[in-house]
């Protein structure tokens, strides 16, 4: 027998569980639940992250930054546990009112500033220490189409399609099907520019492709939902070629481990205070 068709209720209201891994973490409210400050470590910047894709395009390119000699970058990497909810603490949410991560604090100036947003943190320490951001008018808003293209893109990529092909409690053909147009659709995008330049804004690595890369670089490699084969990744060569790219750079390598608790244990790096932490 059939289950009988879903019929919206005239009021909506959060009486049944949503079911799938992520359930614990949604609510239809924000603001805190529990008081609780966040720890402070040495470093002028202060992460609070885990390394999900979000999360990884932060360490990547603080690590980015340290490679280049910017020792300014320093930072102090605090895991929060978001199946625990640690992003619903006061503190967490005093940085971030979204309660989302990453989130930045920036102690070099008085009063502190604080950042969220993935993409906000991305062009706010670009700008700060000057680097991975082109400075002629025509560069930089190349790179800045394809950075917001990112923030713009990836909710149908994570929310959509990896939540119903991955997460759902179960499995239902229209939201699937149609999710999966959609990410295909993007990387489609993403493989005909690439088959026009080596990187997303042009012959110069920028935080467009650390924005893009720890989503759709990691999803044809197949670390993003398992779904490389699902989605036919192989046929997307540019882009397969520019994910490979960027997976051997050294930063992108130490900038992956950084609140990572889960998978090969040579990977993971719970908290990072010191470079010496990811030796």
């Amino acid at each position: 027998m059939s289950k009988a068709p879903y019929v919206p209720p005239q009021v909506w209201k959060n009486e049944a569980p949503s079911g799938g891994q992520f359930a614990s973490i949604n609510r239809p409210i924000a603001g805190p639940t529990h008081d609780k400050t966040l720890p402070v470590g040495k470093h002028p910047l202060q992460l609070y992250s885990l390394a999900t894709p979000n999360g990884v395009k932060v360490t990547i390119l603080l690590e980015e930054l340290l490679a280049l000699g910017h020792s300014d970058a320093e930072y102090d990497a605090w895991l929060i546990r978001i199946g625990e909810g640690d992003q619903f603490s006061s503190g967490f949410v005093e940085i971030n009112p979204n309660s989302k991560i990453p989130a930045l604090l920036d102690r070099s100036v008085e009063p502190p500033i604080r950042v969220f947003e993935s993409g906000s943190i991305l062009l706010y320490l670009a700008e700060k220490f000057g680097a991975f951001l082109p400075k002629d008018p025509a560069g930089r808003t190349e790179t800045l189409n394809w950075l917001f293209w990112q923030m713009g893109s990836a909710p149908y990529l994570g929310g959509g399609f990896g939540h119903f092909y991955a997460y759902a409690p179960e499995k239902m053909e229209y939201p699937i099907n149609r999710f999966t147009m959609e990410a295909k659709r993007q990387l489609d995008v993403l493989d005909r520019r690439l088959a026009e330049s080596a990187y997303l804004a042009g012959d110069r690595y920028t935080i467009a492709d650390i924005a893009v890369w720890p989503w759709y670089g990691q999803l044809v490699r197949n670390n993003v939902y398992s779904a490389a084969e699902f989605l036919a990744a192989h046929e997307y060569t540019h882009l397969q070629r520019w994910a490979e790219d960027i997976a051997q750079r050294p930063a992108v390598i130490r900038g992956q481990r950084v609140n990572r608790t889960w998978g090969d244990e040579a990977t993971q790096l719970p908290e990072r205070h010191q470079a010496e932490d990811l030796t």
